[in-house]
Formats: structure tokens, sequence, C-alpha cells
């Protein structure tokens, strides 16, 4: 599986000690967003950005979104793993500095990387604790999903 190697850069979680885990309990959808659901988890489990989960302390509900296209979108609800997750205080560059950063040079190069969060791999101890239910079972994350906190502080 492509992406950024562990040993440069892993997301990990830092979860306080002091919050007592969360197990949301499944939601029930229809034919149409259970279908999607079971597509996408396909889908992601085919490329290797997740597996099954056993026995996960922190379990979140899966919640389908309808797309502007028509189609379903499939996200995570981190609500109670990210409240037991200290924000980063790590400050994002002042937009003058930037600029001031780059005068002088003779090239400025972007970049963005296709489903760039997933280019970022779990830290393997915090994989589990990006557990979510499924009418079909138990997966978690091996890669960055969106909707964790702190998360673009890592990307």
């Amino acid at each position: 599986m492509p992406g950024i190697a562990p040993d440069v850069i892993s997301h990990k979680l830092a979860i306080s000690s002091t919050y007592k885990p969360v197990r949301q309990k499944r939601l029930s959808y229809n034919a149409e967003r259970y279908e999607a659901m079971r597509t996408e988890v396909e889908k992601l489990q085919t490329i290797g950005f997740i597996r099954e989960a056993t026995y996960p302390v922190w379990l979140a509900n899966s919640v389908m979104v309808r797309k502007s296209t028509g189609g379903w979108r499939m996200c995570q609800d981190y609500t109670d793993l990210n409240k037991a997750c200290p924000k980063d205080s790590f400050p994002l560059p002042r937009i003058d500095q930037l600029v001031d950063a780059t005068a002088g040079h003779e090239l400025l190069s972007f970049m963005d990387a296709y489903s760039g969060y997933n280019q970022i791999f779990m830290h393997p101890p915090d994989s589990e604790h990006t557990a979510f239910i499924t009418d079909k079972g138990l997966y978690c994350y091996n890669v960055m999903p969106f909707g964790l906190k702190n998360a673009g502080a890592t990307y």
C-alpha cells in the first residue's frame, strides 16, 4: 500500500486516561444506505485502508451522508474519541511569513496528494481506537481517517 513511510510520520492519538472508552451503538439505516456502506467498506478493505477489528475499546458509528452527486459518503462519528484527545498546540505559520519565506526563490511548488489523509498511517497501537461499526462487523483504520482531532495538524 503506498503512502508515507511510518518511520517518517504516523498519526498518534494522545488519549487522556481520565476518559472512559465509549462504544457507540450501531445506527439503523435503509437498504440503500446499507448497500452503499458495504460497497465502501469492501473498497477500503481491498486497498488496505481498513481491517477487521477485534474487541475494540473505542467504537464509533458509521454515518452515511448524501453527496451532491447523489451518491453516499461514509463517515465515522469520532465525537467521543475526540473529546478524550487534547488539542495539538502546534501553531500554523502565518500567511505573511509563508509569502516572505518564498522571496528570492526561482521556483515554488505546491503539492497535494490524492486522499491526502490516507497517505499517512495510523500509529499501530492507536489503530484499534479508530474502530467503527457496520451491519457486517467491526473495522479499524490502518491509515489516518478524516474526523479525528489533530489529523489536520499531522497532515
